[in-house]
């Protein structure tokens, strides 16, 4: 693994942050941003992977690829195992980003498992890929051609063994920035995005297609309503609305917050939870419960939490005390 540049200035606004990714990777400045998948299936009670063949490099390896301009890391995954192999995945657990170099740059690649139906067909587009096969992990990790395509693989298998690998995904967003609060002279939960805000909110509805949440619950302030619209509208989706997720209901009664979010963790879905930056504070505090000490020190600490149109990815698991098992940090748009 190559050695990558730290930033002096680690607190500045990074694209994305995920629990599973080594300090080198997290604090790193690449070169080459890219992102893939490792799609898996259960068949027989054991898990098989997908490799890849790709006649370019003669070898095999994961679906993957660099970043188009304007992407989001996540939207990348999903687009290149489209693209590769005509496969349509949403993203699960994280697994480890590899860095390395090529041709005198540093390459980064961040990796999601992806969980397949095993009757689903896999159509290669002959130009990246040419080649595909579902194989058990022992022979994936043998017929691998580069070692750095090693680690996602043992953390695969580590979450399969953990019983893990199916966990769903809890976002939760910041909404998008808002009209200035200074400039406002009407009611508070009428104040709407900003034109920034109006195109974070599309940013916002294309991250959450890397993970399609299949519910959507929100602060019924207009500013949050706004931030969900796009993907509700695509989706046809009925927003439900938390008014102890506002400002003002939160500010007066935080345990009426925190227990409204526990009570759509409990619930056990896929689903995506729009608020304000003064209810992040206890919204991360509901986080920290279902979470182990380890995992705890990759919550935001600081306000603002996150940034607006940000978002926080918590894959959970059912049953377990510490149902959430990791965290991933977004930002998918600045202008």
């Amino acid at each position: 693994m190559i050695e990558p540049q730290l930033h002096e200035a680690a607190s500045r606004v990074r694209e994305i942050i995920r629990s599973v990714d080594a300090e080198e990777i997290t604090l790193g400045d690449f070169d080459i941003v890219a992102a893939g998948a490792i799609p898996w299936r259960i068949v027989d009670g054991k898990v098989q992977v997908l490799l890849i063949h790709r006649p370019k490099y003669d070898d095999w390896s994961w679906p993957k690829g660099k970043l188009d301009p304007g992407e989001s890391i996540a939207e990348c995954a999903v687009r290149e195992v489209r693209e590769e192999i005509g496969l349509r995945i949403t993203l699960g657990l994280p697994l480890s980003a590899t860095a390395y170099s090529v041709k005198q740059k540093s390459k980064v690649v961040y990796y999601w498992a992806a969980k397949t139906d095993p009757q689903t067909s896999i159509d290669p587009d002959g130009a990246e890929c040419d080649d595909t096969r579902w194989v058990s992990a022992k022979k994936a990790a043998q017929l691998l051609t580069n070692p750095t395509d090693a680690q996602p693989l043992v953390d695969l298998v580590k979450a399969h063994k953990e019983g893990t690998l199916d966990a769903l995904p809890v976002l939760i967003v910041r909404h998008a920035k808002a009209k200035p609060r200074g400039n406002w002279t009407r009611a508070e939960d009428e104040r709407p995005l900003a034109a920034t805000g109006r195109r974070q909110a599309q940013a916002v509805s294309r991250m959450l297609e890397a993970w399609q949440p299949a519910n959507i619950a929100s602060s019924p302030w207009l500013r949050c309503v706004q931030t969900f619209a796009p993907y509700a509208t695509l989706h046809a989706m009925k927003m439900k609305n938390l008014r102890s997720l506002t400002e003002h209901a939160a500010t007066r009664h935080p345990e009426r917050a925190r227990r409204a979010v526990q009570k759509l963790f409990d619930k056990y879905r896929s689903q995506a939870i729009c608020t304000h930056r003064p209810v992040l504070p206890f919204v991360l505090e509901v986080l920290a419960d279902n979470s182990s000490a380890e995992l705890v020190k990759s919550l935001p600490k600081d306000d603002p939490y996150l940034e607006p149109g940000s978002l926080i990815v918590a894959q959970q698991v059912q049953g377990a005390k510490q149902r959430i098992v990791s965290f991933e940090i977004h930002n998918p748009f600045h202008d």
